[in-house]
């Protein structure tokens, strides 16, 4: 198969339909292809193989050309921005768990806190909680905005930190947690009355270290404070020259509080305060355009500059040590440590954690490993341009070569009109690197509708490392057309009037399941059907795709009501009067073999009256024919369409002892002799001439009755024209309805 086109996956947040759209649009790539990748496949990787026993684990890798953003307890989480600046979130556990990709809100944020706490913000102040300690528990949803709220930072899986707004415009502290379905807020206690614009340290140890401005408008100045959560107050108040959220940098230990700042002149720094003595450091990170960072473990402030070493330096003693070789940024996790993204000339790069021994100095551990992730690519592609359905059993097979077999393959086949999707996870082979998906040639249960299909393939690596790879092609899928199929999919439609007047559609399987025909759903067409004396599936009347009715009223009128192809029709339009004459109606069938939908008519003296259909909507009947006389003895008529294999479509007609004769059409619209088919065809109220149910190439005959309904296959032969199948289709409902067609 001719490859086409494959590349990185740039968004998870794009909805397909829109991206559908623009790449129909775009005519100069050629048919089949997709321009670009569209909306987000499930992105849950699988759980990784554990280690064989006495197998040391490997460390975590963290991506190689992604950022840090947050460091939990457990684990970590990188970034990498796409195409269209969105970013690509990856939690990393430090155990060696398998990665896990996270979902960010369009247009919003995320960030970690309360140990392994992954907190996704929105601009409406919707915030979603998740436990990555825990990954598989179900989120917890808190809405600020309801409360007037701004997040400040997150204290346990069902709580966070928020300020709120009162009427008055003044600010309040508050702990915001979700219990079950309820919202509860309980005010911090002890910050000054008018503190505001708070932000806030990792909450551990039952404490959160907050900053606050407070004073009049004119002359703002900062404030600290450490909260304990649990009595929900504000301890010793410190001064500061802003409220923290202009340079952040608030942490906490047990012997210390810090917070970064910055002077003209100076530079950066970080103020510490003794939680014991009260004593008050200064301590100079460089120059504020060095982009120097710090994070405070136990009482070592580790500290550096992309361009320098990073180090540790003794808030109580002054002390220095050197830590790695050089280092690019450090965040501090709700445990105590501090993690670095660095090298050092023995262990190479990767992420190191700082943690205090037991001697009272810092300890540096190589915590993950930078490595450049496995070029995962779509080597080989096979989707075809165009499928018959009817022609593969109803089913298409694609494949996707790929340069790993490591990897999983999220496969997602869209209708581009209807936007109705089927997505599959698929696996590697037991050999080799062709994953394989078989699409059964349904979306939402029921038969694929005729049309253009967008297929779409992702794959990622099991680890979750790297970026994933798409590609996506366009289909067309096409179906042997059915007279008796009203939502362009192939399959029978069978119509039922209730004893309401609404009138319902059950879709058919298309293909029988275990011997037996299956529905795929029912769906409500409208009311006000009542008003007529008869309604007639007619198939294609008027040169659509799709079937026709036509329908009687009391007045004589008759009246057409054209497919629309989507299980619906349009309204009505006058065939003409004078129509009251005909007790019976059969539609649907080509009676005289020149490619065009017929209607027959029995009048109340007993004449068969032949019309032919024009293919025009407005006068879709020629002129009337008379076949004969004669047919008054039977009380039901049905056009089955060409099931004994002569020149045109055939006539099934039951007598008033229920005996059931088979009139084989000669091609003028006339029929043969008629033959004996069988008797006891009396228990059935309604026969309907229902199109090629099983998809074998005959059409079909379904019998609807009070006892049960079945379906009769057609078999090509005179004398034993029908053979009985089962199905669900009116199960329980044989009296429900007064016509079915």
């Amino acid at each position: 198969m001719q490859f086409r086109s494959t590349g990185t996956r740039s968004t998870r947040s794009t909805r397909l339909a829109a991206a559908v759209t623009a790449v129909l649009a775009v005519t100069a790539l050629g048919a089949g292809t997709l321009a670009t990748a569209p909306t987000a496949f499930a992105a849950t990787a699988p759980a990784a193989a554990p280690a064989e026993a006495g197998e040391t684990a490997a460390l975590p890798v963290y991506p190689e050309g992604t950022e840090l953003g947050s460091v939990g307890d457990s684990g970590f989480i990188t970034y990498s921005f796409g195409h269209d600046t969105s970013r690509k979130l990856l939690w990393t556990p430090y155990d060696g768990g398998t990665p896990i990709p996270l979902q960010e809100p369009e247009n919003g944020w995320t960030t970690v806190g309360a140990g392994d706490v992954v907190v996704f913000g929105e601009d409406s102040g919707a915030l979603t909680l998740r436990n990555m300690a825990a990954p598989t528990a179900p989120e917890v949803a808190i809405d600020l905005g309801a409360l007037h709220g701004t997040y400040v930072t997150a204290l346990s899986p069902t709580s966070v930190l928020a300020q709120l707004t009162k009427e008055d415009g003044t600010a309040e502290l508050h702990v915001v947690t979700k219990d079950g379905a309820a919202t509860n807020s309980r005010r911090i206690e002890g910050l000054p009355a008018d503190a505001a614009d708070f932000a806030a340290s990792r909450a551990h140890d039952g404490a959160v270290l907050v900053g606050y401005e407070t004073g009049p408008a004119n002359a703002r100045t900062g404030g600290r404070a450490l909260v304990d959560l649990a009595a929900g107050t504000a301890g010793t108040r410190y001064p500061a020259a802003d409220s923290g959220t202009s340079y952040g940098g608030l942490e906490f230990s047990a012997s210390h509080l810090t917070w970064f700042g910055y002077e003209g002149g100076f530079g950066d720094y970080v103020t510490s305060v003794d939680r014991v003595t009260g004593e008050t450091k200064r301590t100079g990170l460089g120059p504020h355009l060095d982009e120097p960072f710090s994070g405070l473990v136990g009482d070592w402030l580790v500290h550096g500059t992309p361009t320098t070493p990073v180090e540790a330096v003794s808030l109580t003693t002054g002390e220095t040590r050197r830590l790695l070789d050089s280092g690019s940024g450090v965040r501090t996790a709700g445990d105590g440590t501090a993690v670095v993204r660095g090298a050092t000339a023995a262990d190479g790069k990767g992420l190191f954690r700082v943690e205090i021994a037991a001697d009272g100095t810092p300890k540096v551990t190589k915590a993950a490993d930078e490595k450049r992730v496995v070029d995962l690519r779509i080597e080989q592609v096979d989707v075809p341009d165009s499928v018959n359905l009817d022609r593969t059993g109803g089913q298409v097979t694609m494949s996707w070569t790929l340069s790993h077999r490591e990897a999983y393959l999220d496969v997602r086949v869209t209708n581009t009109v209807t936007d109705q999707v089927t997505t599959e996870r698929v696996y590697a082979p037991a050999e080799g690197n062709r994953f394989t998906y078989t699409w059964d040639g349904t979306l939402d249960g029921a038969d694929a509708p005729n049309g253009r299909y967008a297929v779409e393939a992702e794959a990622m690596l099991l680890d979750g490392t790297g970026e994933p790879v798409y590609q996506g092609w366009l289909m067309n899928v096409t179906r042997t057309a059915n007279p008796h199929d009203f939502t362009d999919n192939g399959s029978t439609d069978v119509l039922a009037r209730d004893a309401a007047g609404v009138l319902w559609r059950d879709d058919l399987r298309d293909r029988p399941v275990d011997g037996r025909t299956e529905t795929a759903g029912r769906a409500r067409i409208g009311g006000g059907w009542g008003a007529y004396k008869q309604i007639e599936a007619v198939g294609n009347l008027a040169g659509s795709a799709t079937g026709d009715l036509i329908a009687l009223d009391g007045s004589g009128v008759l009246w057409h009501y054209l497919g629309k192809g989507d299980g619906t029709f349009a309204s009505r339009v006058k065939i003409g009067g004078g129509w009251g004459g005909y007790d019976k109606l059969a539609g649907g069938s080509d009676l005289d073999g020149d490619g065009r939908a017929d209607l027959l008519a029995t009048d109340t003296t007993g004449a068969l009256w032949f019309y032919k259909g024009t293919g025009d909507a407005v006068k879709p009947f020629a002129p009337r024919t008379k076949v004969g006389g004669g047919w008054g003895i039977f009380n039901q008529i049905t056009a089955v369409g060409n099931i004994a294999g002569t020149a045109a479509g055939d006539l099934v007609a039951r007598d008033k002892d229920g005996v059931l004769w088979l009139y084989q059409g000669t091609g003028p619209g006339t029929f043969a002799p008629r033959t004996k088919v069988g008797g006891g065809w009396g228990t059935f109220s309604q026969l309907v001439g229902a199109g090629d149910v099983d998809n074998d190439g005959r059409p079909d005959l379904i019998a609807y009755g009070p006892t049960a309904t079945y379906v009769y296959r057609s078999t090509g032969s005179v004398s034993t024209p029908f053979a009985r199948q089962a199905t669900t289709l009116y199960a329980g409902e044989g009296t429900k309805f007064n016509s079915v067609l």
